[in-house]
């Protein structure tokens, strides 16, 4: 091998493990939190006077015991990814989206009604079915993202009101325009066409191919805020907004179109879950997947690799709770109590960065006091 092959190699390996360690680096927290809040579950689980061992082995069980489980969860994932990729996307322009749950409704609304209405051919009828989720959920984010934009309006306060509007009128159309002549007990719209739905792909589970949309949407995500000039400008934003604009950028611009787009993939969730799950609206449908986003995002680090990661753990132990109780006869709240730890944990760094800290300086005071006692035996 010559020098240059020698050096080309050199220069490969550094830039592998230039893109590598960081996100190693960056697994450290949520992987940390998970396993403090796994250890701390442990404790609750013994108060009650259960097994801690046999409460986790029968959550992965639950989630992973056989291919309906593996499908039920990852079906549980897929609204997950939309809403928490959502929220990340936004906060990375430094905006609050509170209203992502309101979004995804509307997207849901917006695609039952493409997918119950049009006569289309099938690729294409569920392809319109997704894209009208998508503008429905863009276009209700980007009325939070044009008040800020344009009044100042605070997007918290802003996308939390429009999450109540977006239930009262869907809940009016559900019972009203939309309501299928048949449905008695509970107000609910017609099926969505053959032609709108989404391909089963893990039977005899309830996963569709919405699970394949969320992963390309995560990766189109990902393309977008580090390979393009819209990503550059949402993160600069983000970072500082003053000095963003000093450099050219247009913050008002930048906010309002990072609303759309996060209200968009909320949307598009919608849309999945309608085509690909429950087929119709029914009235009173109001998952909290929007509310659960801002969780996912969080521990996810706000990046779409992480958003998906917590979504899938999101979902595992909301789909393990149920093989907790049924097996171990652990209440599924506990599950609820594991998923606040992880936030907790994840929110506070300190706490889960002392601990490798503090046995670091035991192993250390240890060791010394280990070498003091070889040198006085020394002397003697």
């Amino acid at each position: 091998m010559t020098a240059s092959d020698e050096t080309t190699t050199l220069s490969r390996k550094e830039r592998f493990l230039s893109a590598v360690v960081p996100g190693l680096r960056g697994l450290l927290l949520p992987g940390g939190a998970i396993l403090m809040a796994l250890l701390v579950g442990a404790i609750f689980i013994l108060i009650i006077g259960k097994n801690p061992i046999e409460a986790y082995v029968a959550l992965l069980q639950g989630a992973f015991g056989d291919l309906f489980s593996l499908g039920e969860t990852l079906e549980a994932t897929t609204p997950l990814i939309f809403t928490g990729l959502a929220v990340a996307f936004a906060f990375r322009a430094k905006m609050f989206n509170i209203g992502a749950e309101g979004q995804f409704l509307m997207g849901a609304l917006a695609g039952a009604w493409v997918g119950i209405n049009l006569q289309l051919p099938g690729v294409i009828h569920v392809i319109l079915t997704l894209l009208a989720g998508f503008i429905a959920g863009g276009l209700w984010g980007g009325i939070a993202g044009g008040l800020k934009a344009t009044r100042g309006v605070n997007e918290v306060i802003s996308t939390i009101m429009l999450n109540f509007i977006a239930i009262l009128f869907i809940s009016w159309i559900v019972t009203g325009p939309m309501k299928e002549a048949s449905a008695l007990d509970i107000p609910q719209t017609a099926k969505v066409l053959e032609t709108a739905r989404l391909a089963k792909i893990l039977p005899p589970s309830r996963l569709s191919a919405g699970i394949l949309v969320a992963l390309i949407s995560a990766a189109v995500i990902w393309w977008l805020l580090w390979k393009t000039t819209v990503g550059y400008e949402v993160r600069g934003v983000g970072l500082n907004r003053f000095a963003s604009e000093y450099a050219g950028i247009k913050p008002n611009r930048t906010m309002f179109t990072s609303m759309v787009i996060s209200g968009g993939l909320a949307g598009l969730g919608g849309a999945v879950i309608i085509s690909g799950l429950f087929l119709r609206y029914q009235h009173g449908f109001e998952p909290g997947y929007g509310f659960t986003a801002i969780a996912v995002a969080l521990v996810g680090g706000n990046s779409p690799p992480g958003v998906v990661a917590a979504a899938f753990l999101f979902a595992v132990l909301n789909q393990g709770a149920r093989g907790m109780q049924n097996v171990a006869g652990v209440p599924q709240d506990t599950v609820l109590i594991i998923q606040a730890l992880v936030i907790f944990f994840v929110a506070a760094p300190q706490i889960v960065r002392a601990v490798p800290e503090w046995l670091e300086k035991r192993r250390t005071k240890a060791q010394a006091a280990a070498e003091g006692a070889q040198l006085e035996g020394g002397k003697a």
